[in-house]
Protein backbone atom coordinates (compact mmCIF):
# COMPACT_ATOMS: atom_id res chain seq x y z
CA UNK A 1 0.00 0.00 0.00
CA UNK A 2 1.32 3.45 -0.91
CA UNK A 3 2.02 5.28 2.37
CA UNK A 4 -0.17 8.30 3.08
CA UNK A 5 2.45 10.74 4.34
CA UNK A 6 2.23 14.51 4.68
CA UNK A 7 5.39 16.35 3.74
CA UNK A 8 4.72 18.96 6.44
CA UNK A 9 5.59 16.27 9.00
CA UNK A 10 9.14 16.16 7.65
CA UNK A 11 10.14 19.75 8.18
CA UNK A 12 12.47 21.69 10.45
CA UNK A 13 13.74 25.26 10.67
CA UNK A 14 17.01 25.64 8.74
CA UNK A 15 18.50 29.12 9.25
CA UNK A 16 20.32 30.46 6.21
CA UNK A 17 23.55 30.84 8.16
CA UNK A 18 23.61 27.05 8.77
CA UNK A 19 23.78 26.33 5.03
CA UNK A 20 27.42 25.84 4.04
CA UNK A 21 27.96 28.21 1.11
CA UNK A 22 31.55 27.01 0.57
CA UNK A 23 33.51 23.85 1.41
CA UNK A 24 36.03 23.75 4.24
CA UNK A 25 39.70 24.11 3.23
CA UNK A 26 40.25 20.38 3.89
CA UNK A 27 37.69 17.81 2.75
CA UNK A 28 38.04 15.51 5.75
CA UNK A 29 38.04 18.31 8.35
CA UNK A 30 34.25 18.36 8.40
CA UNK A 31 32.32 17.13 11.42
CA UNK A 32 30.86 13.61 11.49
CA UNK A 33 27.70 12.77 13.43
CA UNK A 34 27.37 9.09 14.37
CA UNK A 35 23.91 7.64 14.97
CA UNK A 36 23.96 4.10 16.36
CA UNK A 37 21.17 2.31 18.25
CA UNK A 38 19.35 5.58 18.84
CA UNK A 39 22.42 7.27 20.36
CA UNK A 40 24.30 10.22 18.85
CA UNK A 41 27.97 11.17 19.09
CA UNK A 42 30.37 13.15 16.96
CA UNK A 43 33.97 13.38 15.79
CA UNK A 44 35.93 14.64 12.77
CA UNK A 45 35.24 12.98 9.44
CA UNK A 46 38.88 11.90 9.09
CA UNK A 47 38.19 9.40 11.87
CA UNK A 48 35.44 7.65 9.88
CA UNK A 49 37.33 4.35 9.53
CA UNK A 50 37.32 3.86 13.31
CA UNK A 51 33.51 3.92 13.31
CA UNK A 52 32.98 1.38 10.54
CA UNK A 53 32.46 -2.34 11.21
CA UNK A 54 35.48 -4.44 10.26
CA UNK A 55 35.01 -6.54 7.15
CA UNK A 56 32.20 -4.38 5.81
CA UNK A 57 31.54 -3.81 2.13
CA UNK A 58 31.52 -0.06 1.37
CA UNK A 59 29.83 1.14 -1.81
CA UNK A 60 30.57 4.49 -3.47
CA UNK A 61 28.91 6.26 -6.40
CA UNK A 62 31.68 7.11 -8.90
CA UNK A 63 29.58 9.33 -11.16
CA UNK A 64 31.24 12.55 -12.32
CA UNK A 65 29.57 15.95 -12.45
CA UNK A 66 29.63 17.57 -15.88
CA UNK A 67 29.67 21.36 -16.42
CA UNK A 68 26.10 21.17 -17.66
CA UNK A 69 25.13 24.87 -17.61
CA UNK A 70 25.59 26.60 -20.97
CA UNK A 71 24.80 30.22 -21.79
CA UNK A 72 23.68 31.21 -25.28
CA UNK A 73 22.47 34.41 -26.93
CA UNK A 74 19.63 35.02 -29.37
CA UNK A 75 20.26 37.13 -32.49
CA UNK A 76 18.33 39.89 -30.69
CA UNK A 77 20.84 39.79 -27.83
CA UNK A 78 18.54 38.08 -25.28
CA UNK A 79 20.31 35.58 -23.01
CA UNK A 80 19.18 31.94 -22.82
CA UNK A 81 20.52 29.55 -20.17
CA UNK A 82 20.50 25.87 -21.11
CA UNK A 83 20.92 23.28 -18.36
CA UNK A 84 21.65 19.85 -19.85
CA UNK A 85 19.77 17.15 -17.91
CA UNK A 86 20.39 13.95 -19.86
CA UNK A 87 20.85 12.78 -23.46
CA UNK A 88 17.63 12.56 -25.47
CA UNK A 89 18.17 8.79 -25.31
CA UNK A 90 19.38 8.30 -21.70
CA UNK A 91 21.15 5.01 -22.41
CA UNK A 92 23.57 6.78 -24.75
CA UNK A 93 25.72 8.72 -22.26
CA UNK A 94 29.04 7.32 -23.52
CA UNK A 95 28.28 7.84 -27.20
CA UNK A 96 26.88 11.34 -26.60
CA UNK A 97 30.00 12.50 -24.77
CA UNK A 98 32.11 11.02 -27.58
CA UNK A 99 30.11 12.73 -30.36
CA UNK A 100 32.26 15.11 -32.40
CA UNK A 101 29.83 17.40 -34.22
CA UNK A 102 26.19 17.05 -33.07
CA UNK A 103 24.06 15.67 -30.21
CA UNK A 104 20.66 16.17 -28.57
CA UNK A 105 19.89 16.66 -24.88
CA UNK A 106 16.85 17.05 -22.68
CA UNK A 107 17.36 20.44 -21.03
CA UNK A 108 15.89 22.96 -18.65
CA UNK A 109 15.73 26.24 -20.55
CA UNK A 110 15.89 29.61 -18.82
CA UNK A 111 13.98 32.40 -20.56
CA UNK A 112 12.39 29.65 -22.68
CA UNK A 113 9.43 31.72 -23.92
CA UNK A 114 11.79 34.07 -25.74
CA UNK A 115 13.44 31.33 -27.78
CA UNK A 116 11.69 30.81 -31.11
CA UNK A 117 11.89 27.33 -32.55
CA UNK A 118 13.52 28.44 -35.81
CA UNK A 119 16.31 30.40 -34.10
CA UNK A 120 19.86 29.12 -33.87
CA UNK A 121 21.63 30.41 -30.76
CA UNK A 122 25.33 31.08 -30.41
CA UNK A 123 27.48 30.93 -27.30
CA UNK A 124 27.04 33.98 -25.07
CA UNK A 125 30.61 35.31 -25.10
CA UNK A 126 32.26 38.56 -26.18
CA UNK A 127 35.64 37.11 -27.11
CA UNK A 128 37.03 34.80 -29.76
CA UNK A 129 38.26 32.28 -27.18
CA UNK A 130 35.81 29.61 -28.32
CA UNK A 131 35.93 30.28 -32.08
CA UNK A 132 37.57 26.89 -32.68
CA UNK A 133 34.46 25.22 -31.24
CA UNK A 134 31.71 27.75 -32.10
CA UNK A 135 28.86 25.78 -30.48
CA UNK A 136 25.28 26.51 -31.53
CA UNK A 137 21.92 25.41 -30.10
CA UNK A 138 18.60 24.74 -31.84
CA UNK A 139 15.31 23.98 -30.09
CA UNK A 140 13.85 20.70 -31.35
CA UNK A 141 10.82 20.51 -29.05
CA UNK A 142 9.58 22.05 -25.83
CA UNK A 143 7.44 21.23 -22.81
CA UNK A 144 7.13 24.29 -20.60
CA UNK A 145 10.57 25.16 -19.21
CA UNK A 146 12.12 21.97 -20.58
CA UNK A 147 12.84 20.88 -24.10
CA UNK A 148 15.08 18.91 -26.43
CA UNK A 149 18.04 20.92 -27.71
CA UNK A 150 20.31 20.01 -30.60
CA UNK A 151 23.90 21.17 -30.17
CA UNK A 152 26.32 21.53 -33.08
CA UNK A 153 29.95 22.55 -33.01
CA UNK A 154 33.09 22.44 -35.12
CA UNK A 155 36.71 21.34 -34.74
CA UNK A 156 36.07 17.63 -34.19
CA UNK A 157 36.13 17.95 -30.39
CA UNK A 158 34.15 15.40 -28.33
CA UNK A 159 31.09 16.89 -26.65
CA UNK A 160 32.67 16.19 -23.27
CA UNK A 161 35.38 18.73 -24.14
CA UNK A 162 32.79 21.21 -25.41
CA UNK A 163 31.16 21.10 -21.98
CA UNK A 164 34.49 21.28 -20.13
CA UNK A 165 35.52 24.37 -22.07
CA UNK A 166 32.20 26.17 -22.46
CA UNK A 167 30.01 25.00 -19.57
CA UNK A 168 29.78 25.83 -15.89
CA UNK A 169 29.47 23.47 -12.92
CA UNK A 170 25.79 23.36 -11.85
CA UNK A 171 26.12 24.03 -8.12
CA UNK A 172 22.89 23.74 -6.11
CA UNK A 173 20.49 26.72 -6.37
CA UNK A 174 20.20 27.01 -2.57
CA UNK A 175 23.81 28.25 -2.40
CA UNK A 176 22.51 31.52 -3.89
CA UNK A 177 25.75 32.33 -5.68
CA UNK A 178 27.42 31.91 -9.04
CA UNK A 179 29.83 29.08 -9.76
CA UNK A 180 33.37 29.96 -8.66
CA UNK A 181 36.81 28.48 -9.33
CA UNK A 182 36.74 26.46 -6.09
CA UNK A 183 33.65 24.58 -7.27
CA UNK A 184 35.51 23.09 -10.24
CA UNK A 185 37.51 20.94 -7.82
CA UNK A 186 35.41 20.70 -4.68
CA UNK A 187 31.97 20.02 -6.21
CA UNK A 188 33.42 16.72 -7.40
CA UNK A 189 34.39 13.62 -5.43
CA UNK A 190 38.00 12.49 -5.33
CA UNK A 191 36.99 9.22 -7.02
CA UNK A 192 34.62 10.66 -9.67
CA UNK A 193 35.08 8.62 -12.84
CA UNK A 194 32.09 8.33 -15.17
CA UNK A 195 30.62 11.54 -16.62
CA UNK A 196 26.89 12.09 -16.43
CA UNK A 197 25.66 13.79 -13.24
CA UNK A 198 24.31 17.33 -13.06
CA UNK A 199 24.61 17.27 -9.25
CA UNK A 200 27.32 15.79 -7.06
CA UNK A 201 26.74 12.77 -4.80
CA UNK A 202 27.68 15.08 -1.95
CA UNK A 203 28.28 12.47 0.77
CA UNK A 204 31.46 11.62 -1.10
CA UNK A 205 32.84 15.17 -1.05
CA UNK A 206 34.41 14.55 2.40
CA UNK A 207 36.63 11.66 1.37
CA UNK A 208 40.39 12.12 1.00
CA UNK A 209 42.99 9.57 -0.02
CA UNK A 210 44.03 9.38 3.63
CA UNK A 211 40.51 8.37 4.69
CA UNK A 212 40.21 5.86 1.85
CA UNK A 213 43.57 4.29 2.76
CA UNK A 214 42.53 3.94 6.42
CA UNK A 215 39.25 2.28 5.37
CA UNK A 216 41.14 -0.22 3.20
CA UNK A 217 43.68 -0.86 6.00
CA UNK A 218 40.81 -1.91 8.25
CA UNK A 219 39.92 -4.70 5.83
CA UNK A 220 36.86 -2.97 4.44
CA UNK A 221 36.27 -3.77 0.79
CA UNK A 222 35.44 -0.85 -1.49
CA UNK A 223 33.14 -1.18 -4.52
CA UNK A 224 31.54 1.33 -6.88
CA UNK A 225 28.17 1.79 -8.48
CA UNK A 226 27.34 4.58 -10.89
CA UNK A 227 24.06 6.46 -10.63
CA UNK A 228 23.94 9.69 -12.62
CA UNK A 229 22.34 12.28 -10.35
CA UNK A 230 19.62 14.30 -12.11
CA UNK A 231 18.39 17.83 -11.55
CA UNK A 232 15.34 16.31 -9.89
CA UNK A 233 17.47 15.96 -6.76
CA UNK A 234 16.93 19.72 -6.27
CA UNK A 235 13.16 19.59 -6.74
CA UNK A 236 11.09 20.26 -3.61
CA UNK A 237 8.03 18.19 -2.76
CA UNK A 238 5.33 20.66 -3.75
CA UNK A 239 2.27 18.56 -2.93
CA UNK A 240 1.13 18.13 0.65
CA UNK A 241 0.71 14.39 0.14
CA UNK A 242 3.98 12.63 -0.67
CA UNK A 243 2.00 10.14 -2.77
CA UNK A 244 1.35 12.92 -5.30
CA UNK A 245 5.04 13.73 -5.82
CA UNK A 246 6.51 12.36 -9.09
CA UNK A 247 10.06 11.01 -8.80
CA UNK A 248 12.58 11.58 -11.60
CA UNK A 249 14.31 8.72 -13.41
CA UNK A 250 18.02 8.23 -12.84
CA UNK A 251 20.11 5.67 -14.78
CA UNK A 252 22.53 3.46 -12.93
CA UNK A 253 25.19 0.82 -13.62
CA UNK A 254 26.19 -2.05 -11.31
CA UNK A 255 28.93 -4.58 -12.07
CA UNK A 256 28.40 -8.32 -11.99
CA UNK A 257 31.25 -8.58 -9.46
CA UNK A 258 29.39 -6.35 -7.00
CA UNK A 259 26.20 -8.37 -7.43
CA UNK A 260 28.17 -11.53 -6.54
CA UNK A 261 29.63 -9.84 -3.45
CA UNK A 262 26.18 -8.68 -2.33
CA UNK A 263 24.86 -12.20 -2.93
CA UNK A 264 27.16 -13.57 -0.22
CA UNK A 265 25.23 -11.61 2.42
CA UNK A 266 27.86 -12.34 5.06
CA UNK A 267 28.92 -8.80 6.02
CA UNK A 268 27.41 -5.36 6.60
CA UNK A 269 26.96 -3.07 3.60
CA UNK A 270 27.80 0.63 4.05
CA UNK A 271 26.49 2.95 1.33
CA UNK A 272 28.13 6.30 0.71
CA UNK A 273 25.29 8.69 -0.07
CA UNK A 274 21.59 8.47 -0.75
CA UNK A 275 22.33 7.80 -4.44
CA UNK A 276 24.19 4.62 -3.51
CA UNK A 277 21.34 3.63 -1.18
CA UNK A 278 18.76 4.12 -3.94
CA UNK A 279 20.88 2.13 -6.38
CA UNK A 280 21.49 -0.80 -4.03
CA UNK A 281 17.92 -1.01 -2.80
CA UNK A 282 16.61 -0.82 -6.40
CA UNK A 283 18.47 -4.04 -7.22
CA UNK A 284 15.93 -6.20 -5.44
CA UNK A 285 13.11 -4.95 -7.70
CA UNK A 286 15.25 -5.27 -10.82
CA UNK A 287 15.77 -8.92 -9.85
CA UNK A 288 12.03 -9.35 -9.42
CA UNK A 289 11.50 -8.13 -12.99
CA UNK A 290 14.15 -10.60 -14.21
CA UNK A 291 12.30 -13.44 -12.49
CA UNK A 292 8.83 -12.40 -13.58
CA UNK A 293 9.48 -10.86 -17.01
CA UNK A 294 12.77 -12.42 -18.07
CA UNK A 295 14.74 -9.17 -18.25
CA UNK A 296 15.60 -6.09 -16.16
CA UNK A 297 13.15 -3.19 -16.10
CA UNK A 298 13.26 0.31 -14.63
CA UNK A 299 12.15 0.39 -11.01
CA UNK A 300 8.84 2.18 -10.57
CA UNK A 301 8.47 4.84 -7.91
CA UNK A 302 6.03 2.89 -5.78
CA UNK A 303 7.14 -0.68 -6.59
CA UNK A 304 8.25 -1.39 -2.98
CA UNK A 305 4.81 -0.54 -1.56
CA UNK A 306 2.11 -1.80 -3.91
CA UNK A 307 2.43 -5.55 -3.24
CA UNK A 308 4.08 -8.23 -1.13
CA UNK A 309 7.08 -10.03 -2.60
CA UNK A 310 7.73 -13.69 -1.81
CA UNK A 311 11.26 -13.54 -3.22
CA UNK A 312 14.44 -13.39 -1.16
CA UNK A 313 17.24 -10.93 -1.86
CA UNK A 314 19.52 -13.81 -2.81
CA UNK A 315 16.97 -15.12 -5.35
CA UNK A 316 16.60 -11.65 -6.80
CA UNK A 317 20.35 -11.10 -7.15
CA UNK A 318 20.77 -14.58 -8.63
CA UNK A 319 18.18 -13.68 -11.29
CA UNK A 320 20.12 -10.58 -12.32
CA UNK A 321 23.41 -12.50 -12.42
CA UNK A 322 21.80 -15.22 -14.56
CA UNK A 323 20.41 -12.61 -16.96
CA UNK A 324 23.85 -11.03 -17.33
CA UNK A 325 25.54 -14.42 -17.85
CA UNK A 326 22.94 -15.56 -20.39
CA UNK A 327 23.50 -12.37 -22.39
CA UNK A 328 27.28 -12.18 -22.05
CA UNK A 329 27.17 -8.97 -19.98
CA UNK A 330 29.41 -7.79 -17.16
CA UNK A 331 27.24 -4.85 -16.08
CA UNK A 332 23.61 -4.20 -15.27
CA UNK A 333 22.36 -0.97 -16.87
CA UNK A 334 18.88 0.16 -15.93
CA UNK A 335 17.03 3.09 -14.34
CA UNK A 336 15.17 3.81 -11.12
CA UNK A 337 12.43 6.14 -9.94
CA UNK A 338 12.30 4.53 -6.51
CA UNK A 339 11.18 6.71 -3.61
CA UNK A 340 12.26 5.60 -0.15
CA UNK A 341 9.89 6.77 2.57
CA UNK A 342 8.87 5.56 6.05
CA UNK A 343 7.46 2.08 5.65
CA UNK A 344 10.14 1.02 3.18
CA UNK A 345 11.79 -2.36 3.81
CA UNK A 346 15.58 -2.12 3.47
CA UNK A 347 17.05 -5.32 2.08
CA UNK A 348 20.66 -4.41 1.26
CA UNK A 349 22.07 -1.41 3.15
CA UNK A 350 22.99 -1.57 6.84
CA UNK A 351 24.70 1.81 7.31
CA UNK A 352 25.11 4.96 5.28
CA UNK A 353 27.26 8.06 5.08
CA UNK A 354 25.24 11.14 4.17
CA UNK A 355 25.07 14.90 4.57
CA UNK A 356 22.21 16.87 6.16
CA UNK A 357 19.32 17.45 3.79
CA UNK A 358 16.71 20.12 3.13
CA UNK A 359 13.42 20.24 5.03
CA UNK A 360 10.46 18.65 3.23
CA UNK A 361 12.68 16.80 0.75
CA UNK A 362 12.57 13.24 -0.54
CA UNK A 363 16.07 12.79 0.90
CA UNK A 364 14.85 13.62 4.41
CA UNK A 365 12.08 11.06 3.89
CA UNK A 366 14.76 8.49 3.06
CA UNK A 367 16.67 9.34 6.24
CA UNK A 368 13.50 8.97 8.30
CA UNK A 369 12.87 5.56 6.77
CA UNK A 370 16.44 4.46 7.50
CA UNK A 371 16.36 5.42 11.19
CA UNK A 372 12.80 4.16 11.75
CA UNK A 373 11.33 7.65 12.09
CA UNK A 374 13.97 8.92 14.53
CA UNK A 375 15.27 11.65 12.20
CA UNK A 376 14.49 14.42 14.72
CA UNK A 377 17.11 12.99 17.09
CA UNK A 378 19.75 13.30 14.35
CA UNK A 379 18.75 16.74 13.10
CA UNK A 380 18.08 18.28 16.51
CA UNK A 381 21.59 17.26 17.56
CA UNK A 382 23.13 18.63 14.36
CA UNK A 383 21.29 21.96 14.71
CA UNK A 384 22.20 22.22 18.39
CA UNK A 385 25.90 21.39 17.94
CA UNK A 386 27.00 23.66 15.13
CA UNK A 387 26.86 21.28 12.20
CA UNK A 388 26.89 22.78 8.69
CA UNK A 389 24.09 21.71 6.35
CA UNK A 390 23.48 20.67 2.71
CA UNK A 391 25.94 19.96 -0.11
CA UNK A 392 29.08 21.60 1.28
CA UNK A 393 28.11 20.90 4.88
CA UNK A 394 29.10 18.30 7.44
CA UNK A 395 28.46 14.56 7.35
CA UNK A 396 26.78 11.77 9.29
CA UNK A 397 27.20 8.02 9.64
CA UNK A 398 23.83 6.41 10.27
CA UNK A 399 23.27 2.81 11.29
CA UNK A 400 19.91 1.38 10.30
CA UNK A 401 17.39 0.72 13.06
Amino acid sequence: MIPELRIEDYSYVLPDDRIAKYPLPERDASKLLIYRNGNVSERQFRGLADELPSGALMVFNDTKVVPARLFFRRPTGAHIEIFCLEPEMPAEYASIFAATDCCRWKCVIGNAKRWKSDEILRLDVDSDEWDDIAPTARLIGRDGQTGVVEFRWQGGFPFSEVLERCGRVPIPPYLNRDTEAIDLERYQTLYAHIRGSVAAPTAGLHFTQRVLDEIAAKGIEIENVCLHVGAGTFLPVKSSLVSEHPMHREPFVVSRDLLVRLRRADRPVVAVGTTSVRTLESLYYVGVSCLEQGSPADVDQWAPYVREYGITLQESLDAIIKYLDDNGLNELKVGTRIIIVPGFRFRVVDAMVTNFHQPQSTLLLLISAFVAGDWHTVYDYALGHGFRFLSYGDSSLLFRR
